[in-house]
């Protein structure tokens, strides 16, 4: 306000130290605006930098280049250890056609020598055989299965006669011709493989079938109301496991015709919930969990879908810091963040930061993530009590060498720019993020839940 005040200079006072003070009160007044102005300086030259990476840059989060330093001044602090391993080079590929995997089906084909061949030579004995193999594909095709129910006039003893006709295999449809492969492999291209039934319908037509779009939009809405039995037993099993995955995308949903106007969308949710985790077995030893996904479709983003979901329900939950999940965690749930939700923040700056500048802190924190993720790579095939007992010897003193790297870091940093608020959530996260030390069976983020995402949104 000072600064938009036009200076009158009969106004101004004739002492000296009056005009201190004033020379004073417009000096700091400089400084808070161009602190404000720099911090939104700062942000927008991030967000231009992250819609350039997403428009142009690739989606995989690969270290490009470096965060340039912020301050000049350097200090003593605890840093990422260093790596002392071998490079590994780039390996050529080599030559000749990968092996078939051995569960593929085989089928034997033998050559043999003709008549006329063996008959140019006194004596013929097989030796041996020389064995390859070539992966052959057997186009889908359909049949029509003809059900013959005999019938039969049958005569009890007292003489009286009845027709009974033999039960078959119906369609699971009423009223319907879909036998079950049809109906499975509709649904499965659709759901799983992503291919539209508009296009399905010209499929079965190149094979002679002439099935209507509409028939086949009924038989996939049908076989989802069949399929709806499942979902106790499905909900169930993911209830029974002491660790759950959670995670929600969002979908473009046609709006009613009582909401908006015609044509407009809302944004939907769709939820995932995974089992996981490991239980010991009759013998004691430890087991996993089979892996089985649970979704659920909303409207909306409200706290009450998941606690819905879990219900009575008392385990590690792996997922993101959303508020809905607050009330189960404040009801005994315990909450097990993603570690490469808090990375993903440092990747972006490092990425977004121009070729040629020197490390900066962005940088050192992505080696931090990187030492944990070689220790989690190095365990990923032991037991719950195992990975426990390597994450306690060596990744939990990596960790508190980085939350003292962290607490030293963020007073020198401005809130709300990106380093500020990638330091911010790290630290205002930090026992949910660590929450996997304590726990073997947990993993150290929550890509589980997020892969399972991919197939559909």
């Amino acid at each position: 306000m000072l600064l938009a005040t036009p200076i009158d200079r009969a106004a101004l006072p004739d002492a000296v130290e009056p005009l201190k003070d004033l020379v004073v009160e417009f000096a700091q007044a400089l400084v808070a605006v161009r602190a404000q102005a720099d911090a939104q300086m700062a942000s927008l030259a991030a967000q231009l930098a992250e819609f350039k990476r997403r428009l142009f840059g690739p989606r995989a989060e690969v270290l490009q280049a470096l965060q340039p330093e912020l301050w000049q001044d350097t200090v003593e602090v605890p840093v990422p250890p260093e790596e002392h391993r071998d490079v590994a080079g780039h390996k050529r590929r080599r030559n000749g056609r990968p092996a078939i995997d051995a569960d593929v089906p085989r089928q034997r084909v033998e050559h043999d020598l003709s008549d006329q061949e063996k008959t140019q030579f006194r004596r013929v004995e097989c030796i041996g055989e020389e064995l390859s193999e070539m992966l052959e594909y057997t186009p889908a095709r359909l049949v029509v299965i003809q059900h013959a129910r005999m019938k039969y006039r049958c005569e009890d003893e007292r003489g009286m006669s009845t027709v009974r006709t033999a039960s078959a295999q119906a369609s699971p449809l009423p009223r319907s011709n879909a036998g079950a492969g049809l109906l499975a492999q509709v649904m499965v291209s659709k759901y799983q493989d992503h291919c539209p039934l508009a296009r399905q319908e010209r499929i079965f037509a190149r094979h002679g079938a002439r099935i209507a779009r509409q028939t086949l939009c009924d038989w996939a809405l049908s076989g989802a109301e069949l399929l709806q039995r499942l979902m106790a037993p499905l909900h169930r099993h993911v209830l029974a496991s002491p660790v759950i995955f959670t995670d929600d995308t969002t979908l473009a949903l046609k709006a009613p015709r009582d909401g908006p106007p015609r044509g407009r969308t809302i944004t939907a949710r769709l939820w995932v919930y995974l089992s996981g985790g490991w239980l010991p077995n009759e013998e004691g030893r430890w087991q996993k969990i089979a892996p089985a996904a649970l979704y659920d479709f909303t409207t909306d983003r409200s706290g009450t879908h998941p606690r819905r979901i879990l219900g009575a329900w008392r385990g590690l939950l792996q997922a993101d810091d959303f508020s809905g999940y607050a009330e189960s965690f404040r009801s005994g749930v315990t909450h097990a963040a993603c570690l490469v939700h808090a990375r993903r923040r440092f990747a972006k700056i490092v990425k977004d930061a121009p070729r040629g500048t020197s490390p900066g802190l962005a940088h050192e924190a992505m080696r931090f993530f990187g030492e944990v993720y070689r220790i989690e790579e190095e365990i990923r095939d032991d037991d719950p009590d195992e990975r426990c007992r390597q994450r306690q010897a060596r990744t939990l003193p990596l960790l508190q060498d980085m939350r003292r790297w962290l607490d030293h870091h963020a007073p020198t940093l401005l809130p709300k720019s990106p380093l500020g608020q990638a330091f911010g959530y790290t630290m205002s996260n930090w026992a949910a993020l660590t929450t996997f030390l304590e726990h073997g069976m947990l993993e150290a983020d929550n890509n589980t839940s997020e892969r399972a995402m991919r197939p559909v949104s």
